[in-house]
């Protein structure tokens, strides 16, 4: 060890306030970022184990391919494993309602298939040989055909051909291209069981896929093979080099969570929230270590002025500090590393249940240590201690000699400058006044305190303005309802709606029921019916215009009809009969107003009540003249909550007419499609739930139908919240731990690099009482400097960090973080006295002769 490396240590001993509370930051830092890096690789872990299990362990499948391919890929040495089914052929469903799916596409699995692609069974057993099949149970929901177990299937099977193309599950179907179905032999089927829609069917497929065990005997001449890489980094340029000649699609729904997928909205998503993380913390971690070493740089200026006079290098110094940081490295960061993993293990068992509620039940989420990632830690852990401490380095060895020694750069002040009015001085007394000139003489000194106390604000703030973001975005996801389950089904006729009602209604646990239906219908409004704040928030700009409203119609059950018409206070006689008014509910959210304004849901229209000609808004003959006049009452809720739409079918506004179920035969046309919608209230939603869908089952309904349980999607809002609610809890929390460290560090330094300036004050007389007085005068110098800037930085990156979320598609309204700001103010104030009367406290304890001769500390 060289003499500069001996200098340096004994620096860090002798100093051992900065050196622990320097090395505290160190350890919060290393732990934050092992932290984040072991939490985010245990939920990819996670993620990717659940996606395997639901869709396949395979990175890219081949459809329509032979035995020389396959064969040919299992000696490719970045092959780890391949997963085939035989293609049987293709026959056309008869009856089905999906007009993108007209066909049956049948697979013939073998042993090693079933055990390494996910089949979920939902009823029967797996066929035990070629003339016994599964069936897909979405074929009912989806396709509107009931098959039950122990039919039997006559199908005539055969190929999809475009031309002299052969077509496979990788090809839609689309009426507009021309394509024939050519039938080559007859298969008779049992089906044995049912199972849930296989991962590796595709969306668009043709086909719904039926699964038979294969026949060893017969050699097959068409296959589908599934892919899994030894590095599942090349498999785009894997699957590349088979483009040309076979179709293939990559298994995303395993790869989006390795970073590999071409979703290149979720892959910045993904990278993004990681790489923000770890910015903010080495941010901190930055100015934490900067600080321990720029402030104690005036300390040791005329040590290095003195060493470089007796022949040490610029380099040679640059490597005395760089040696202070890898010293302090060396014991924080393994600490840092070591406290982080069972911080995040104790984390996570606390969270893995509700993970199991989220996403996958089946799928534990475990702690994940990944030797790259520890060691990528390491390294930016070490990289921020080296940057902090390479910035104050260079300025030391930059620095001329004698400068060094006489410190004569450290206050360059002319007596204007420290100058106070008299005035001042007798409002603020003497001890006060030295403090305002103490202030003004070495900004420079000062300047780092302020800093750090506004990084500190900056950083509590945005961090707290961060969770309250993601919370809002977690709890817009959470819709209270009117019931606890719900029937819905598309075009179901009215009979058997009620016939169904009757029967769901008596199931254990049902204690109300309800039914309503829902049409949708148009009307033609001019501009100046609509509210100006709906006018500016639709970007509407002429008034002389006349447009098109969609708007929903909503038939309730009479009963709760009138209930809710009394609620309101309205005349029942009025409100019902064929030509009776109806009430409507208009409203739009207003994006642009804050949580916490009144105006958040702005009104439609000006008036409270209107007259308009609505029309079916569907594309038959029989609805063009099918205009009627209705009397709207506007009201501010309905009285149940409509049925589910498809995320596409969603409007950016709520205009729904409420109407009684006795007039729908009024209003209903046979030819255009209507929603039927059952709710229900239980005391035990899961098990009614469950007797229901035995009951659907059994009366082997041939309309597309879903069922929702709305506690169990309450209950997975309630765990996302949980968990966002602990993360970004644990996140602020530590991120408020570097701010003290930060916020202490700096300003004891500072207070300990005053000592003989201090000790003077003492010397000719200062009391301890007015010694105080100064020092607390100094503390709310520092307070106000910090929240003139750091309050209104903290506000505009506040609003970044919303404008961030909201653009994202989070339905956020912006809040101004008052909350946070208020603590941020009280623990200015508080870290800054308690940090100041320790340091002090530690000052009045030494000898003022003794402080007075140290030149050099």
């Amino acid at each position: 060890m060289n003499i500069f490396n001996k200098v340096a240590l004994q620096s860090l001993l002798k100093n051992r306030t900065r050196t622990i509370v320097t090395i505290i930051g160190v350890i919060l830092s290393a732990a934050m970022i092992t932290g984040v890096t072991t939490f985010a690789t245990s939920l990819q872990n996670y993620m990717i184990n659940g996606s395997i299990i639901k869709y396949g362990d395979w990175h890219v499948g081949f459809s329509n391919v032979d035995a020389t391919f396959i064969e040919q890929q299992n000696e490719d040495n970045r092959i780890a494993n391949t997963i085939t089914f035989e293609n049987i052929g293709y026959a056309k469903l008869e009856g089905g309602k999906n007009v993108n799916k007209p066909y049956l596409f049948i697979a013939g699995f073998d042993q090693d298939t079933y055990a390494h692609l996910p089949i979920t069974l939902t009823s029967g057993r797996y066929p035990k040989n070629d003339t016994e099949i599964l069936i897909p149970s979405h074929l009912k929901e989806n396709g509107g055909v009931t098959i039950s177990v122990g039919n039997t299937l006559a199908l005539n099977v055969g190929r999809r051909m475009s031309g002299d193309k052969q077509l496979s599950q990788y090809d839609p179907y689309l009426s507009t291209n021309p394509e024939s179905f050519v039938a080559e032999r007859q298969k008779n089927y049992t089906v044995v069981g049912t199972f849930k829609r296989p991962g590796f069917e595709e969306v668009k497929a043709p086909g719904y896929t039926l699964i038979t065990t294969t026949d060893a005997m017969k050699k097959a001449s068409s296959f589908s093979t599934f892919i899994k890489m030894k590095s599942p980094r090349k498999v785009h340029d894997y699957a590349d080099e088979f483009a040309t000649d076979h179709q293939f699609v990559t298994n995303d729904n395993v790869l989006r969570f390795m970073g590999l997928s071409n979703d290149k909205t979720f892959n910045r998503l993904l990278y993004s929230i990681g790489g923000i993380l770890v910015a903010l913390i080495m941010l901190g971690s930055v100015f934490l270590i900067y600080n321990a070493f720029s402030i104690s740089l005036n300390e040791r200026m005329r040590q290095y002025g003195i060493l470089m006079s007796v022949g040490a290098t610029a380099k040679q110094l640059r490597n005395s500090v760089l040696f202070e940081g890898l010293c302090i490295g060396t014991v924080g960061i393994p600490i840092g590393v070591l406290v982080g993993i069972p911080s995040i293990k104790g984390v996570l068992s606390l969270v893995s249940k509700n993970f199991e509620n989220i996403a996958y039940d089946n799928v534990p989420l475990t702690l994940t240590v990944s030797m790259p990632i520890i060691i990528a830690a390491v390294v930016i852990s070490l990289v921020t201690i080296l940057i902090s401490a390479y910035i104050p380095a260079r300025k030391a060895a930059n620095t001329p000699v004698m400068a060094c020694i006489r410190q004569t750069n450290e206050i360059k002040v002319e007596s204007k400058v420290i100058n106070t009015s008299k005035w001042m001085e007798r409002i603020y007394g003497l001890e006060r006044t030295l403090a305002l000139k103490n202030f003004k003489r070495n900004k420079r000194r000062y300047r780092s305190i302020v800093l750090s106390l506004i990084l500190s604000v900056v950083m509590f703030v945005s961090s707290s303005a961060f969770k309250t973001t993601l919370q809002q975005a977690a709890e817009s996801s959470v819709v209270n309802t009117d019931y606890d389950i719900m029937f819905f089904s598309e075009n179901m006729k009215e009979n058997d709606s009620f016939q169904l009602f009757d029967k769901l209604q008596n199931v254990d646990g049902v204690y109300k029921g309800s039914y309503q239906s829902m049409m949708e219908y148009a009307s033609k409004i001019n501009l100046h019916d609509f509210s100006a704040d709906y006018r500016q928030a639709a970007g509407y700009g002429e008034l002389d215009q006349t447009i098109d409203v969609p708007l929903d119609m909503q038939f309730l059950e009479d009963s709760v009809y009138l209930d809710f018409i009394k609620s309101l206070g309205l005349d029942i006689a009025e409100y019902t009969g064929e030509n009776a008014k109806v009430i409507a509910v208009a409203k739009v959210k207003n994006k642009t107003a804050t949580a916490s304004e009144k105006d958040n849901i702005i009104d439609m229209f000006t008036k409270q009540s209107m007259n308009l000609v609505i029309t079916p808004n569907a594309n038959t003959s029989a609805t063009l003249n099918e205009e009627r006049n209705v009397t709207i009452t506007f009201v501010d809720t309905y009285p149940v909550d409509p049925l589910p739409k498809l995320p596409s079918e969603v409007r950016p506004y709520t205009f729904m007419i409420v109407a009684p179920y006795q007039l729908i035969d009024t209003w209903a046309l046979a030819d255009v499609p209507m929603d039927r919608g059952l709710t229900f209230l239980s005391k035990d939603a899961s098990q009614s739930v469950d007797e229901m869908k035995k009951i659907i089952e059994s009366e082997e309904t041939s309309y597309e139908y879903s069922i929702y349980n709305a506690n169990e999607i309450f209950d997975q809002n309630r765990n996302i919240i949980f968990i966002i609610d602990l993360f970004t809890i644990v996140f602020v929390i530590m991120m408020s731990l570097i701010a003290i460290a930060n916020v202490f560090n700096t300003i004891s330094t500072n207070i300990r690099l005053r000592r003989r300036e201090l000790a003077m004050l003492r010397s000719v007389g200062m009391s301890n009482r007015d010694f105080n007085k100064m020092m607390r005068f100094e503390c709310v110098l520092y307070g106000f400097q910090t929240l003139l800037f750091g309050l209104p930085i903290s506000g505009v990156l506040a609003w970044l960090i919303y404008k961030g979320m909201f653009i994202g598609g989070a339905e956020v309204a912006f809040t101004f973080p008052w909350s946070s700001m208020g603590i941020s103010v009280l623990g200015v104030f508080l870290v800054i006295f308690i940090t100041t009367m320790y340091a002090l406290r530690l000052i009045k304890k030494e000898n003022i002769v003794d402080a007075l001769r140290d030149d050099m500390n």
